[in-house]
């Protein structure tokens, strides 16, 4: 499938360029057609690898993979463009392949959004991603800059920096996705008051987008999982039955 916008070399220096692979044309089109939308420049490509010379030779801002293509899954594309690039990448996998979302996580994919998806979702994700990036950069493709101060957080042993996107506990580094990361800032931000499902997912997805409660269990399966990689005897994410989730710093 051609290009969007061609492998020349970028013509729209003030546009966000993202880079979309997928063997689904319908997929291809409609987010392409969303993207440019919202003022984004899209490249797209149909096969893992058409986009890996590509991305390697004219490189996006941003690419968004899917991870179960012929001649070259999304998985091997994303390991080929590491040796050369460190572009933000994110993975559109199967609904409920919880196998799919951690080996992406594990080989340095910035979030994943399960099939079928919301294009609003999607575009936020983006968003956020580019955001945390580059904190003064535009995120939806214009010249457009947010004067706003951001405050980190500090709670005991975490450290959260929303500018950056960092996370560090005692000292040591936790890389979360996106979507982990606004939930644990929304937990962060009042310790010791019990958020619930309704109220997490409200923080991590935008307006009218719908996610059922085990998606964010999942999402404090993971991040607990992450944190106990690097403290053993994490617990600072309590589950409150029935109830929620609370952030403890003590």
């Amino acid at each position: 499938m051609a290009e969007a916008v061609g492998d020349s070399p970028r013509l729209h220096d003030d546009k966000t360029v993202i880079a979309l692979v997928d063997d689904d044309r319908n997929i291809l089109t409609t987010v392409s057609i969303a993207l440019q939308a919202e003022g984004f420049v899209t490249r797209v490509y149909s096969d893992g690898e058409t986009a890996l010379k590509a991305l390697v030779d004219n490189p996006p801002d941003l690419a968004v993979f899917d991870i179960k293509m012929p001649k070259m899954d999304g998985m091997e594309l994303l390991r080929r463009v590491r040796e050369h690039l460190a572009i933000p990448v994110i993975f559109l996998t199967s609904k409920d392949d919880e196998q799919d979302e951690e080996a992406g996580l594990e080989l340095g994919a910035d979030d994943y959004i399960a099939k079928p998806f919301s294009l609003r979702l999607l575009v936020a994700r983006i968003r956020a991603i580019l955001r945390r990036s580059d904190p003064g950069s535009p995120t939806d493709g214009s010249q457009e800059r947010s004067e706003a101060p951001v405050v980190s957080i500090t709670r005991g042993k975490l450290f959260i920096d929303p500018a950056r996107h960092k996370v560090t506990w005692d000292g040591k580094p936790v890389s979360l996705t996106v979507t982990e990361f606004l939930i644990l800032e929304a937990l962060a931000a009042r310790p010791g008051v019990i958020k619930s499902r309704n109220q997490l997912m409200d923080a991590a997805y935008p307006d009218d987008i719908f996610v059922d409660d085990r998606t964010v269990d999942s999402h404090i399966k993971r991040m607990r999982r992450k944190f106990r990689q690097v403290d053993s005897t994490f617990g600072a994410i309590e589950t409150l039955y029935g109830a929620g989730y609370s952030f403890s710093e003590v």
